[in-house]
């Protein structure tokens, strides 16, 4: 699975996560520090849930932490990748209900994250419209940059055709 379309100039983000409300974090594996250089993000035990769309050896999080697991692309997703995405955020949603922090993350924070971050947000009651506008004044204006995935978030997730 490619981790990051490799037509895109989109630099690291320049900082591992950012909270885009109260408890719910958006994140990657990577991020640049001030001086340039790119840094693994390592998860370790900051929060109570952490949902990785995608994983890579070392990044944590602690054994004790509760850790969902759903790779998917940074494309258009097949119809079990819809299901995964709404049930990360159910999941994502619920825990927030319970007062328990969330991190969910990719590569770098961007795309991935922010489509289930922002289903997370529609979850919880937002408008979608305004899911996607908090997320990108939250983490990043490059947040949701996939234009695919925010025709899911702003029209509703069609099951692809079988």
């Amino acid at each position: 699975m490619k981790a990051r379309r490799k037509d895109r100039d989109i630099p690291e983000p320049i900082e591992p996560w950012s909270e885009i409300r109260p408890g719910l974090w958006m994140g990657g594996h990577f991020w640049t520090d001030p001086t340039g250089e790119e840094r693994p993000a390592v998860a370790t035990d900051e929060f109570d849930l952490v949902i990785s769309l995608l994983t890579r050896a070392g990044h944590g999080p602690h054994p004790a932490v509760r850790h969902l697991i759903t790779e998917l692309p940074d494309g258009p997703l097949t119809a079990d990748q819809i299901d995964a995405v709404q049930e990360s955020a159910r999941t994502a949603a619920h825990a927030l209900r319970d007062g328990r922090t969330v991190l969910v993350r990719c590569r770098s924070g961007y795309n991935r994250s922010g489509l289930v971050a922002a289903q997370t947000l529609v979850e919880l009651g937002h408008d979608p419209d305004a899911a996607i506008s908090l997320i990108r004044r939250q983490r990043s204006p490059r947040a949701l940059g996939n234009e695919t995935f925010v025709q899911y978030l702003t029209t509703g997730f069609a099951r692809p055709a079988a």
